[in-house]
């Protein structure tokens, strides 16, 4: 009997581990927001190579939940402005951070 209780209490405890690593996480996005993600990005990289003045092909852009963070390389602070200013022009951007360098 008491070896069917020590068991039946792993088998609970197993139980109750699993079902933790199920719990969702903060950073947990439905397909809807993925897709409406990667429509920004699109939108973004669309916009900034329009741009003449900048060199989109050294800059990356990432979406995450509507805010647009922009990094790589570009020659002047005055394509770090503009860069930033261009992405905050396209629809569904909430926000942008910038994390572009001088080269």
């Amino acid at each position: 009997m008491r070896f069917k209780k020590t068991i039946l209490a792993f088998f609970v405890a197993l139980f109750m581990i699993s079902l933790a690593g199920c719990a969702s996480t903060e950073k947990h996005s439905s397909a809807a927001e993925y897709i409406d993600d990667a429509v920004i990005t699109t939108k973004v990289k669309a916009a900034l190579f329009g741009d003449p003045d900048l060199s989109a092909a050294e800059i990356n852009v990432e979406t995450y939940n509507g805010e647009v963070q922009l990094s790589g390389f570009v020659s002047t602070k005055a394509q770090i402005a503009e860069a930033v200013k261009t992405a905050r022009t396209v629809d569904g951007v909430r926000k942008v951070k910038n994390s572009l360098q001088l080269k």
